[in-house]
């Protein structure tokens, strides 16, 4: 058991040594040359080391500095006494310094390490012997030392903090404050443990794979999520919350947005605006809006312009549109900006770009929070979707299959128009909540039944919303988010005056449910893929 020793007070360091072993180069020549301008004696290790010497600075190799050589091809270098006793002897302590004098141990005040590319490594679908020999050692054995001894020693874990550390050192003559080493300290434990989750994961895909591929879940699954704010409260106002983020968000999803104006985004307000936007993003042909309510798409429209879109969303159901999240695929342009402002209650705007003058007209109301995501890419990359259960979580695939192949089921076949309604419908129909029934007529939402424990409660609802809302049924399309398991469902659908279905089959009742739309002059698409949305 070690022995409890009291904290050193928190003082400022100077940096007189510094070691530097680095896989990623980005900054190193120049942060090299800051440091040596400080006096700063430099040790390193392998390419570092030639590289800095090639840029003409003096530099001690480890080998030099430990009086021991690399061996095993470079894996035993950076563990030594020599190094590691620099790293964690507590400078107050005079024991400490006893052995470091008695075993001529230099300190080491500044560690700067960035590890082996592991993730790189077998994201480029490296081989097993190649994924082993780039996961690091000596790297995360030093980072942990001089994170540990944050008291006396810096450790810097990311070439972005370059400037940080020279900034740091200008400030206060050369040294660092403890505060500054601390928030160090924690970036160097979250990149240990960022890493060996990745390698742990690596490993628990691979010993289920007879090939040696790391495929499917692993056996333990570790994650890591940086926080991005603090909340006021969670879904209700006794519950507290914070918002984390992926290490490196996808370009265009609500992660990565940036607010332009607004109040401090709500817990509901990032859950309602991710099923805003990751619906906008399944269409592209033409400008289209969505309007989230509760996490629904409760309006969601296609025109030739961004405010004909937005209108004929609003029209769908101008009752849940109030103080719901409004979500572009197009650059938010004056003109539309200023109908929503001026129209309605809403909580956020989402678009990919707003043109010149759109923050003015938004700031007629301070609290509606504008967001720009930047472009999204045209197809998403894999990635896995998380529900948190209690006492566990749930992993999956995300949903980014549209459909397998689109199947003609009935005697008649849709016309082009209701085609394209139908895929039109079936794109909404995948992000809105289970039991989902989309109506849909000219590239525009007419009724949305979500969430129902019935699939024809649900046709029921859509219908009466567009009652509601003063829109027709009649000649639209329908869209399932699963298969119709009984007839009931399309007949409520065929009553209320959809012409053309889409579905993806696969019920024991597929020939009856068929039969029916036959009787009623209706055609049928299967996709062949559901979308449950829980």
């Amino acid at each position: 058991m070690v022995s409890a020793k009291s904290f050193p007070k928190p003082v400022d360091r100077k940096i007189g040594r510094a070691l530097l072993s680095v896989s990623d180069k980005t900054g190193l020549i120049a942060f090299a040359k800051a440091l040596a301008a400080h006096g700063v004696e430099l040790l390193s290790t392998g390419g570092t080391a030639q590289a800095i010497k090639d840029a003409g600075l003096k530099v001690k190799d480890v080998a030099e500095h430990t009086g021991f050589p690399e061996i095993m091809d470079g894996r035993v270098k950076t563990l030594h006494p020599g190094v590691h006793g620099g790293l964690l002897a507590v400078r107050e302590d005079a024991e400490h310094m006893s052995a470091a004098k008695t075993h001529g141990i230099g300190m080491i005040d500044l560690l700067v390490v960035n590890l082996y590319p592991f993730e790189a490594t077998v994201a480029k679908g490296a081989d097993y012997n190649a994924a082993v020999e780039n996961i690091d050692i000596g790297g995360p054995a030093m980072i942990r030392a001089a994170a540990k001894n944050h008291g006396g020693v810096s450790v810097v874990v990311d070439p972005a903090d370059y400037a940080r550390v020279i900034e740091e050192m200008a400030t206060h003559g050369g040294a660092t404050t403890f505060a500054f080493r601390q928030s160090l300290a924690h970036k160097a434990y979250a990149r240990t443990a960022a890493y060996d989750a990745a390698i742990s994961n690596w490993f628990g895909a691979v010993l289920d794979n007879p090939e040696g591929k790391a495929e499917g879940f692993p056996r333990t699954f570790s994650v890591q999520f940086r926080k991005a704010q603090d909340m006021r409260y969670g879904e209700n106002p006794h519950q507290s919350a914070a918002f984390y983020v992926g290490a490196n968000p996808e370009p265009g999803s609500i992660s990565a947005a940036k607010q332009l104006q607004g109040k401090e985004l709500s817990y509901n307000n990032i859950g309602d605006a991710d099923a805003a936007l990751e619906c906008v993003k399944e269409f592209t042909d033409k400008p289209t809006c969505v309007i989230v309510k509760h996490a629904n798409p409760c309006g969601v429209a296609e025109a030739p312009t961004l405010l004909a879109a937005y209108d004929r969303a609003f029209k769908t159901d101008p009752e849940s549109a109030f103080g719901g999240i409004i979500a572009f695929n197009r650059t938010l342009d004056v003109e539309t900006a200023k109908v929503i402002v001026e129209r309605q209650f809403v909580e956020v705007i989402l678009a990919p770009d707003v043109a010149h003058g759109v923050e003015a007209v938004v700031a007629a109301k301070k609290n509606v929070r504008l967001l720009v995501t930047g472009a999204w890419p045209a197809t998403s990359a894999p990635r896995l979707d998380f529900k948190k259960v209690t006492g566990g979580l749930l992993v999956q695939d995300a949903d980014l299959k549209l459909y397998d192949a689109l199947r003609v089921v009935t005697k008649r076949k849709p016309t082009d128009a209701e085609m394209a309604d139908l895929l039109f419908a079936w794109k909404v129909a995948k992000f809105v909540k289970s039991n989902a029934i989309i109506y849909a007529k000219a590239g525009a939402t007419v009724g949305v039944g979500a969430g129902q424990m019935s699939r024809v409660n649900s046709s029921r609802i859509a219908a009466i919303k567009a009652e509601m809302a003063g829109l027709e049924i009649k000649g639209s399309v329908v869209a399932s988010d699963a298969f119709f398991p009984f007839a009931d469902g399309l007949i409520s659908a065929a009553e209320a005056g959809a012409s053309a279905v889409i579905q993806p089959g696969g019920s024991m009742r597929d020939a009856e449910v068929i039969a029916a739309a036959d009787e009623r002059n209706l055609a049928m698409v299967f996709t062949g893929l559901r979308h449950f949305r829980h």
